[in-house]
């Protein structure tokens, strides 16, 4: 009997390439997000067995983060959910370094479901399919990171160490930490930008009250909120550390940052930077 595949998130960073993997590798994906039919909204559980129907194992890009307020009880509904449904195997995206995410990890590990994490450090393609890639039109990458370093993953090693969660074997029970293969500071990443961009772009260091403002000015109070404790967890030199787990995962090292921002530079004819969000 062939294996029907859901990614939820489907419209996202992470999503998009994993159903698009699979769909690749001849798997049937039943893509979901709040705008699909049937439709997957992580504030309306009461669509969420009509997604999960005749699905036999599920991607999982919980919006707007596992860090947030709600999402435990959201995951803990949706692994009953999944159970009941005859869901065989769920593979979660999680962020490095949020105790909140820890939590909800746990509650997937600990449930009757096969699962497995992926816990990714922060995104390459932040700074070119998401708010940051503002920064390649204004000039200015302004965050409240001081001179903290991050090993950013290229997403298309994440939705491919998902992938290979959810179609091979011996996954289940484990966590993925994955990272890129060196640490930068954000004024290192202004520099790589710079330089395969062509434009002059600059870090500056922002305060937690300061971010928090100018977040709440365009995305609203909430998200502002979000963000902000988000950063001042993790920008703390928690996830200073590279990881093996994309290697341990796909038999080859993860791609480096200056790769992911010179590949988008070169399919970015005009010059102008991509703008999607999710994860």
């Amino acid at each position: 009997m062939s294996t029907n595949f859901a990614v939820i998130g489907a419209t996202g960073k992470t999503g998009r390439r994993v159903a698009d993997l699979l769909e690749a590798d001849g798997r049937t994906v039943r893509r979901l997000a709040r705008g699909t039919s049937p439709a997957f909204d992580w504030e309306r559980p009461e669509g969420w067995a009509a997604a999960l129907q005749g699905v036999d194992r599920v991607y999982a890009a919980y919006v707007p983060d596992l860090s947030g307020p709600g999402s435990e009880a959201a995951i803990t509904r949706f692994v009953e959910i999944a159970e009941a449904a005859g869901v065989q195997h769920i593979v979660l995206l999680s962020g490095r370094g949020e105790d909140g995410a820890r939590r909800c990890e746990d509650i997937l590990l600990s449930s009757n479901v096969p699962a497995t994490v992926v816990r990714a450090s922060w995104f390459a393609q932040n700074f070119t399919e998401g708010m940051l890639a503002d920064a390649a039109v204004s000039g200015v990458l302004a965050l409240p990171a001081g001179g903290v370093r991050e090993p950013f993953i290229d997403v298309d090693d994440v939705a491919a160490v998902a992938v290979e969660a959810l179609t091979g074997t011996g996954h289940a029970g484990r966590v993925h930490e994955v990272t890129g293969p060196e640490s930068l500071t954000f004024a290192e990443v202004a520099a790589i930008l710079s330089e395969t961009t062509g434009r002059e772009i600059v870090y500056v260091p922002m305060g937690f009250d300061e971010f928090r403002v100018a977040v709440a000015a365009e995305e609203g109070e909430a998200v502002a909120n979000l963000l902000t404790e988000l950063c001042r967890e993790t920008f703390d030199g928690r996830n200073v550390a590279p990881t093996a787990g994309v290697a341990a995962a796909l038999g080859r090292p993860p791609r480096d940052l200056r790769s992911v921002l010179q590949e988008a530079a070169i399919a970015a004819p005009t010059g102008a930077p991509a703008h999607t969000v999710g994860s």
